[in-house]
């Protein structure tokens, strides 16, 4: 049989309150315990039942402390002794409460069932968690000859090491000084400014202009001669 899953739809979730059974709808109408019964049940939350002493902790009524009279699984909703409210023509009438807006100060145990739920859920509590311990490797033990003979071998493996390093030759590396960078002064708008150059400089190779040819220049006024000599010419 497939699990069922939890719903994230809340149209779903809404339709789950509504068709739940009654077993489910009495785990809903469950409310906190006050901190001293909280110390002596060692339960942070039980469902609520009529004969319950209950105080209000939030809304228009927050306060208000009384038995419980009535529970509404249709709806949800429970009703305390004297918590009313009068209508319009008169007449009063208990107002609902959600068991969520609600802590119970003190519990009915006249029923031998809901003590067994406590004793059940004491048991609980005080049983610690077992963890899962993993087995460990069993470690093989050596026999010291062999331990004997492997501190030896490592010994005789550093001594000829340290020979080695001893014969070779240190190589002394050449030391070059620097020479200081030569100093440029630069004049501006202000005051003179020093310019650290380079020692080594690239210098910039020269290269020869290219000779680039002029044209002849064509004389004007002979062809301003020759157009006008055209000109008179057509005109006769």
């Amino acid at each position: 049989m497939q699990a069922a899953r939890p719903a994230t739809k809340p149209s779903k979730q809404r339709k789950m309150l509504y068709q739940a059974p009654n077993h489910i709808r009495h785990r809903l109408l469950a409310a906190h315990l006050s901190p001293q019964l909280r110390v002596t049940h060692i339960v942070k939350s039980l469902s609520v039942r009529s004969g319950d002493t209950v105080r209000v902790m939030r809304g228009d009524h927050k306060g208000f402390e009384g038995k419980i009279s009535r529970v509404n699984l249709k709806k949800y909703r429970i009703y305390v002794e004297g918590l009313t409210r009068e209508k319009v023509d008169g007449t009063t009438i208990s107002v609902p409460v959600h068991p969520s807006k609600v802590l119970i100060t003190n519990l009915n145990l006249d029923d031998k069932w809901r003590k067994k739920i406590l004793d059940r859920k004491k048991e609980a509590h005080k049983k610690p968690k077992k963890v899962a311990e993993k087995p460990k490797a069993k470690l093989e033990e050596k026999p010291p000859e062999l331990v004997e003979k492997v501190v030896e071998e490592e010994k005789v493996v550093e001594e000829e090491k340290a020979v080695i390093e001893e014969k070779l030759p240190v190589e002394e590396k050449p030391v070059t000084e620097k020479k200081p960078a030569k100093k440029r002064v630069t004049r501006g708008k202000g005051k003179a400014v020093k310019e650290t150059v380079p020692e080594k400089a690239e210098a910039k190779v020269e290269e020869p202009k290219k000779q680039v040819k002029r044209k002849p220049k064509t004389e004007k006024k002979a062809l301003k001669r020759k157009t006008a000599k055209k000109t008179e010419e057509r005109g006769e």
